[in-house]
């Protein structure tokens, strides 16, 4: 079933100047005629145009008045959702599905450095929960760096 959602905007009360509508009528047209063109741009498709009253009070201690209210409807159709039951969401798995080769381990890495008479490179260590994670990435500085420091 298709279901629709209404606006329902003021008509415009005044013409508008345009070049070639020369009197107040076509001036008022072409105020319309671009309402309805503006709404239609959106994919509001035109139904209808009522007047209705509308009950107004001019100040406090005033009654209160009848005015009648020119108002233009437009629809446009509303999109659904299309809904899909959740066993059909996911594809059923192959049957045949295999996993891909594992990766080689990474050769050691610390025996050149090493043989160099380098400190050996360890991961860093799991940032503490507090830590910021831009901190995360800094060691600390070690004793033999110190010790270069301080020749």
């Amino acid at each position: 079933m298709q279901s629709h959602e209404y606006r329902v905007i003021p008509a415009p009360r005044r013409g508008v100047k345009i070049k070639g509508a020369r009197t107040p009528e076509d001036r008022f047209a072409r105020a319309v005629e671009g309402e309805m063109n503006r709404m239609a741009l959106d994919g509001w498709e035109f139904v209808r145009s009522d007047t209705l009253p509308c009950e107004q009070k001019a100040g406090w201690f005033s009654k209160p008045t009848t005015v009648f209210q020119t108002l233009l409807v437009f629809r446009r159709s509303k999109v659904e959702e299309a809904t899909v039951p959740v066993g059909a969401a996911m594809p059923p798995p192959l049957a045949h599905a295999t996993m891909p080769p594992a990766v080689p381990p990474l050769a050691d890495l610390s025996a050149p450095a090493r043989s160099l008479g380098l400190p050996d490179l360890q991961p860093a260590a799991a940032p503490a929960p507090s830590a910021p994670p831009h901190l995360a990435l800094v060691e600390p500085p070690r004793a033999a760096e110190s010790r270069h420091a301080a020749e």
